[in-house]
């Protein structure tokens, strides 16, 4: 086997198992949610508050985690973002070790769902909130458009493993992914 194929084989960690237990768990926690969300389903409320503290949680993580977890680590202006989506549609985008610019944003913006959606949901249980129809129809609207973001996030995740020829479902089970190579972004 030549250097060029080794490097190329070469495993690298990115994700620690705290942001992978986070991303599952989230992922199990929606899909419940969704599945409880009729009125009187007894477990849809203890799930919004599981959902509520892995947010909390990895939106600490993202501030003191490892060097793959950091927000400040992947986060990218808005140039670069528009730079590399226009890259993604032209099928030359970089690939980067951690998180790509679109994916980080779509990582945000996800997060920002589920605390509206989870902040709604508790709100509607005080007595101040209780049977706000108006605050039933915002919970209702984040959930909604929290699962376009989800399947939005599914698709991204399926063309930049085709883009790039690894398999990031695979990384997000075992945290690892391909070295940086040539051209790869991992800063």
């Amino acid at each position: 086997m030549d250097t060029a194929s080794a490097d190329a084989n070469r495993q690298h960690r990115v994700w620690d198992p705290l942001v992978r237990v986070i991303h599952w768990a989230l992922v199990a926690g929606v899909a419940a949610a969704w599945i409880t969300s009729e009125a009187g389903r007894p477990l849809h409320e203890p799930i919004g508050y599981v959902i509520a503290a892995a947010v909390g949680l990895r939106l600490i993580w993202g501030l003191i985690g490892s060097r793959y977890a950091r927000f400040t680590q992947f986060l990218r202006g808005p140039r670069t973002t528009l730079q590399y989506g226009t890259q993604v549609l032209q099928g030359r985008a970089r690939r980067y070790v951690g998180h790509n610019p679109l994916g980080a944003w779509m990582i945000m913006t996800l997060l920002l769902a589920l605390a509206v959606t989870a902040g709604t949901g508790w709100l509607m249980t005080l007595d101040r909130f209780f049977g706000e129809e108006w605050l039933e129809e915002v919970h209702e609207a984040a959930a909604s458009g929290l699962l376009i973001l989800a399947g939005l996030h599914v698709a991204g995740v399926i063309l930049s493993s085709w883009q790039h020829g690894e398999n990031l479902v695979r990384a997000m089970i075992d945290g690892r992914k391909r070295a940086a190579a040539v051209g790869d972004v991992d800063r």
